[in-house]
């Protein structure tokens, strides 16, 4: 039985890793919702139905998302684009009869947090409110940790490839659990062609310690980092806070610590209990695996190459 799965933002990093595994399968007919269909990749454009329009234009996104067996949205942007954007989807899915959406989450695990405590989450804390309001369209939601992909980039300040240092806040031996980009997109793909999959479904690749990681580090590549402590994570807490009340304007002055900060103090464990054992037919990529998959050179800059190899 075919199965015809509606992408919205196909032009995103996670939008083209989750299309290409998708695409090997002969049973699955692919829609693509995007503002450029020119920057689709060309291997997509022949076997793929496109539909432009941007976030806001109800009768492209009507258009879309009918026929469609589930949509999932793959939008990255502002609040207003996660949220408002999302529940347009959303009423559009009801209005065309779509029985699931799979909203835009791939994070830790937002759902143990208030309003305002990590802000870039939000906007996902209201859209899985609104789809569980809904009676016509079941929710999906995604949770795999952060990327791990972005871990060792030079925005996220916890590896320094120059100096070859580890910085870190806290213990040392907080979980940091992480999924690869493409490995979040098979488990995302698998739970597409899962018409039972619905609510909350928990899909970690790895879960490692700092201090883990740096050893891992040490054993994989042969070279031994420097591990340079910040502080305490009430140290963290203090820090971040202050540089958003004094200029919170400049957002990523403090972005990155509230993730770090809410990523190892423990309220948004994914674990200990996950769902990977529902889809053994995708093998989890461990903080280990992803190692010795990259080469130490090319660790701070693998985030920009996701996605371009489909």
């Amino acid at each position: 039985m075919s199965v015809t799965i509606g992408i919205a933002g196909i032009t995103g990093k996670f939008a083209r890793e989750l299309t290409s595994i998708l695409l090997k399968n002969p049973h699955v007919a692919i829609k693509g919702y995007c503002r450029d269909p020119s920057k689709v990749p060309q291997s997509f454009t022949s076997k793929v139905s496109l539909v432009k329009g941007d976030a806001y234009d109800e009768p492209a996104i009507r258009s879309f998302v009918a026929g469609c067996d589930v949509v999932v949205c793959c939008y990255l942007g502002d609040p207003k684009l996660m949220e408002d954007g999302q529940k347009l989807l959303i009423d559009a899915c009801a209005a065309e009869g779509v029985p699931r959406y799979v909203a835009s989450d791939w994070s830790i695990d937002y759902t143990k947090l208030k309003l305002g405590q990590l802000f870039p989450k939000d906007p996902m804390i209201r859209v899985k409110a609104y789809l569980d309001a809904q009676d016509k369209v079941k929710g999906v939601h995604i949770l795999v940790g952060m990327f791990i992909d972005g871990f060792f980039g030079a925005h996220f300040n916890v590896y320094d490839a120059a100096t070859t240092t580890f910085k870190y806040w806290g213990t040392g031996d907080e979980i940091w659990e992480g999924t690869t980009y493409r490995n979040a997109a098979e488990y995302t793909a698998a739970i597409c062609l899962d018409k039972d999959a619905v609510g909350i479904l928990k899909l970690v690749g790895g879960q490692s310690t700092f201090n883990e990681i740096v050893a891992l580090f040490e054993r994989v590549y042969g070279v031994k980092p420097k591990v340079d402590r910040q502080g305490s994570l009430d140290d963290l807490f203090k820090l971040m806070n202050e540089k958003r009340e004094k200029d919170p304007k400049n957002i990523f002055s403090y972005l990155f610590l509230f993730f770090q900060y809410y990523m190892i103090e423990g309220t948004t464990d994914i674990g200990p209990e996950l769902d990977n054992d529902r889809y053994p037919q995708v093998k989890p990529v461990s903080w280990e695996d992803y190692l010795r998959m990259v080469p130490k050179d090319q660790l701070p800059t693998a985030i920009t190459k996701v996605g371009q190899n489909v």
